[in-house]
């Protein structure tokens, strides 16, 4: 069996094999590692949040409108308005389904999973790629509440990068050069923050993985307050 280094890299994900020892994961767990937590998006989250579906309606509603003030300038009878703007209605109805599709495809495709020495995201619709981020590559994590679910995101320390592409939308948005890596979606991100915080704390005690500069932060404070004094607060 691999050793834990050999796992753990943050900067060569690993393609999913065809048969995964265990979900979500490349291969079997060493035995001092024990499996805390798995999960997934939610995928009508994941719809709201990541491929922004009320800005999508809310567009389509405004074109909706914008037609029935051209219907009415032009004289149109109610009865022609009312097929005018039937005609729209299929374009508008595979645009949504499509960003439905896409959002059950992620959620489908997508396992976060957390151990007492990692996390570890498997992400990709077509190309499956496993990231793997030792406790020791972060410099801090916390989680934001969004409606009834929220986000965790991993900021990474030192000069390690992912691509942003490689990891959206499971990745902070508009933090291009400095990417962050984020659980997304999740409908008990409280729940998941606090257990994470106890795993990242049960390392640090132990002294095996975290460098002396990482930092634990509360999970159940919002992403808005600053948690550490030198750490820049997230916009």
């Amino acid at each position: 069996m691999r050793a834990v280094s050999n796992l753990v890299n943050v900067l060569a994900p690993a393609h999913e094999h065809e048969f995964e020892a265990t979900p979500g994961l490349p291969e079997a767990l060493p035995d001092n590692e024990r499996l805390l937590w798995q999960g997934a998006p939610d995928a009508r989250l994941l719809l709201r949040q990541a491929l922004h579906l009320d800005l999508v309606a809310g567009y389509f509603g405004l074109l909706l409108l914008w037609r029935a003030g051209a219907a009415w300038a032009d004289g149109l009878s109610l009865g022609q308005t009312l097929g005018a703007l039937a005609g729209m209605l299929p374009l508008m109805v595979l645009a949504v389904g499509l960003l439905a599709g896409m959002a059950w495809l992620i959620a489908r495709t997508t396992v976060y999973t957390i151990t007492n020495r990692r996390v570890v995201m498997r992400v990709g619709i077509v190309l499956s790629i496993t990231f793997n981020l030792p406790f020791a590559q972060l410099l801090a994590a916390s989680w934001r509440p969004r409606g009834r679910g929220g986000d965790i995101v991993l900021s990474l320390g030192g000069s390690d990068r992912i691509a942003y592409l490689h990891l959206w939308p499971h990745a902070r948005p508009w933090h291009l050069k400095r990417t962050q890596p984020m659980l997304r979606a999740l409908t008990d991100a409280p729940e998941v923050a606090a257990l994470l915080a106890q795993a990242l704390k049960a390392a640090e005690d132990a002294r095996q993985t975290l460098p002396e500069r990482a930092v634990v932060l509360d999970p159940t404070r919002p992403m808005a307050e600053p948690a550490h004094p030198h750490l820049p607060q997230p916009a």
